[in-house]
């Protein structure tokens, strides 16, 4: 679980791990060493969104960026199409949402890895979530990005009509 906090430090772990070692004996091993320290890296910065993971907002509600405060459904991550509640921490003046409201969400895209049933994988560059109601309906008219497709079946479809990409 990398923090902000966590980051350089885990930068600083491997840079380290990645430069040649002086008591290697054979390129390969070092070849090795260096694509297992970039890939434990790449796994400790994407992870699932939890308490306190800030998020882009997708849609036109009004906010830009909230902080989540729960996962709802009994987990502690979320994944795609999993609600959470999220504080706004950012917002646009004249919006449907002000800063500092308490709001439901729907993960869109999320920068962990997920495995689809075809076999192919998909993971987007950031976290993003679409702020909805308590009856699951997004409160903006527009949603923006490209939205997976995995949302249909856990019953969001106005949020796939909404979007201008599914992917």
């Amino acid at each position: 679980m990398a923090t902000r906090s966590h980051l350089p430090r885990l930068l600083r772990n491997a840079s380290q791990a990645l430069s040649p070692s002086p008591l290697s004996h054979s390129a390969s091993a070092s070849a090795s060493s260096s694509s297992s320290a970039s890939s434990t890296l790449l796994q400790q910065c994407r992870s699932f969104v939890q308490m306190r993971t800030r998020l882009e907002v997708a849609d036109n509600s009004g906010a830009k960026r909230v902080s989540c405060i729960k996962v709802l459904g009994g987990g502690k991550h979320g994944k795609l199409g999993d609600l959470i509640i999220a504080s706004v921490k950012d917002a646009v003046p004249r919006g449907k949402v002000k800063k500092g409201e308490v709001v439901n969400c729907v993960i869109v895209r999320a920068a962990m890895h997920r495995q689809r049933s075809d076999g192919s994988e998909i993971r987007f560059d950031k976290n993003a979530v679409v702020i909805v109601n308590k009856q699951g309906e997004p409160i903006g008219t527009r949603i923006f990005g490209p939205v997976p497709h995995e949302l249909r079946s856990k019953n969001f479809m106005k949020i796939l009509t909404l979007a201008d990409h599914v992917t």
